[in-house]
């Protein structure tokens, strides 16, 4: 019988824990879980807050009946504070502040990623308690709820216009919340190209928040009742103040206990999930990711990638050997009304990685104009100038444009090596009220073909 520890009750733990259990019903799989909240999707977050899902315990991807039936033994608040490769032991604290030692045959880390806290003055002295927050877990959920509450806020400031803060954005404004959006550099999602930012950033005025991007945060500072957001422009007052500036890896634990760190401070895994040390695999946000297209590893976050590292961890962690695909970094947000997404290399990194990159832009209708409803879509294709290959995408349009079925097309054709001329020979669906003949993903597609390959 393997014994399986699994440190982390997120996505990837709880992956690794349910697949090891597929695969051997007798294997004892143990999770070690920080908190009181396994296996609940903090992309969901946002839109507890906003009030569109009333109950918090909605957010779990699993009840915690579920995972008892999976076979799998969850120890709540339970957090790992040492791992001892040699011996096979995971050093813990248990609920009342004792310290239990358990043994393992196969361990997997999945511990996750942490919120930056940028250089910002004031940020270390201030918290929840005065209105300031940053938000990552289900516990931050709460401090931030009851801080709306009990301060009776009325604004907000919002410092990082990434996708959590711009979910964010629209959650507090639909909880009757004025909000100001502050970012760093000159647009907000910066993951996308400027020519898809700048209606983005006029969408959000339009819903009544404020936008300000190429603005710095210099300090923030309570006087008891309100905040005080100072920037190198000017100074902003609001009730409640929520700092989202992404997330590094949490991988203390695992460095102190020898692991081998990668890109970006993340652990070091190759493509089984295994790390340096026998018998020790890792997952998830913790961890560096394979790349498809630029076949090495990068970091990049996201639930997705993190529910099928796990998968393979498990796999492995079982005596298994699967082979993690890769990563495009597939993306999607809705922002009130509007849905951007993206896939694959952006002109900048594909350029880096030696390929001849050229991005061309188109609109086309989500479906057959003459069926009431239609609404632009906005393409930007990127393919290499030299081979045709397809590199990239990124769409914005309506929420009812079907923005992230359409970037999945792309994805998936990357996934594939497809040329941007392969796309347009696609056989996609058609009827009038949800497509055209030619879908707006093959216009794009053509269009990319007629600037690019049509004039050399």
């Amino acid at each position: 019988m393997t014994r399986l520890l699994v440190i982390g009750g997120s996505d990837a733990g709880i992956s690794a824990g349910l697949r090891a259990r597929e695969l051997d019903p007798g294997a004892e799989v143990t999770l070690l879980v920080a908190d009181a909240y396994p296996n609940f999707s903090i992309c969901g977050i946002p839109y507890h807050v906003s009030g569109d899902v009333p109950d918090w315990r909605s957010l779990a991807h699993r009840s915690s009946d579920d995972l008892d039936k999976a076979g799998l033994r969850v120890r709540l608040n339970h957090r790992a504070t040492a791992i001892d490769a040699g011996t096979h032991t995971v050093t813990a604290t248990t609920p009342d502040g004792t310290t239990t030692t358990l043994d393992y045959d196969r361990l997997v880390i999945g511990t996750g990623a942490v919120a930056v806290r940028p250089p910002i003055a004031g940020l270390n002295q201030l918290g929840p308690a005065d209105g300031l927050h940053t938000l990552h877990t289900m516990g931050d959920t709460f401090a931030l709820l009851q801080s709306v509450q009990q301060r009776r806020a009325r604004s907000a400031v919002i410092v990082g216009a990434g996708y959590i803060g711009l979910e964010m954005a629209e959650a507090l404004t639909t909880r009757g919340l004025q909000v100001t959006l502050i970012e760093q550099v000159n647009q907000v999602m910066p993951t996308i190209d400027p020519e898809l930012a700048q209606p983005l950033a006029e969408h959000l005025q339009g819903q009544d928040v404020t936008v300000r991007c190429a603005t710095t945060v210099h300090a923030v500072t309570s006087d008891g009742d309100r905040l005080r957001v100072d920037t190198d422009a000017t100074t902003y007052e609001a009730d409640v103040v929520l700092v989202v500036t992404g997330v590094r890896p949490d991988t203390d634990l695992a460095a102190t206990a020898g692991v081998t760190l990668g890109v970006h401070g993340a652990i070091a895994v190759d493509r089984q999930m295994r790390t340096n040390l026998p018998d020790v695999f890792a997952a998830g946000d913790c961890v560096h990711t394979y790349h498809r297209l630029l076949d090495r590893h990068v970091y990049l976050p996201l639930g997705s990638t993190a529910h099928k590292q796990g998968r393979v961890a498990g796999t492995n962690a079982l005596g298994g050997e699967a082979l993690f695909a890769g990563s495009l970094g597939t993306q999607a947000v809705k922002v009130f009304d509007l849905v951007a997404a993206g896939t694959g290399l952006r002109d900048d990194h594909a350029r880096k990685a030696g390929y001849d990159p050229v991005t061309v832009a188109s609109t086309a209708d989500d479906h057959k104009a003459y069926y009431p409803g239609a609404t632009p879509v906005r393409v930007r294709v990127t393919g290499d100038r030299r081979t045709g290959r397809l590199l990239g995408a990124q769409l914005l349009g309506t929420r009812g444009a079907e923005i992230a079925k359409r970037i999945d097309t792309y994805a998936t054709a990357i996934s594939y090596g497809a040329s941007i001329a392969d796309i347009a020979e696609l056989d996609l669906s058609y009827t009038p009220p949800l497509g055209s003949p030619w879908d707006a993903v093959q216009i794009a597609a053509t269009n990319w073909q007629r600037e690019v390959t049509e004039k050399r």
